[in-house]
């Protein structure tokens, strides 16, 4: 894996806060393999909170924090709420992704 153990706390620690500490988290994509090189910060959820207009704003929120904490590096978070439709990209994530 391509991040620090301290990078990977902080992620899972500021999306816990903001979207509840049950929330289901995996870093996937190219981050997760070692012979890779650059690549953003790809980010599975599924989050505890479930209303939509929570969800909105506990991604703002987050996606702030983890700017602030990390620094200027492209981070994209994939959300799955419970109630909605499974993608492929979930399913990709949750496979070849690492639980945080």
């Amino acid at each position: 894996m391509r991040l620090e153990e301290s990078e990977c706390r902080v992620i899972a620690d500021t999306l816990r806060k903001r979207f509840g500490e049950q929330s289901r988290i995996w870093l996937f994509g190219s981050r997760v393999d070692d012979t890779a090189r650059g690549g953003d910060i790809d980010i599975y959820l599924e989050p505890e909170i479930q209303a939509p207009d929570a969800i909105v704003d506990a991604r703002l929120e987050a996606l702030v924090e983890l700017k602030q904490r990390l620094g200027d590096q492209r981070i994209d978070l994939v959300i799955h709420r419970a109630a909605a439709r499974e993608l492929p990209i979930h399913a990709i994530a949750r496979e070849t992704g690492v639980k945080l």
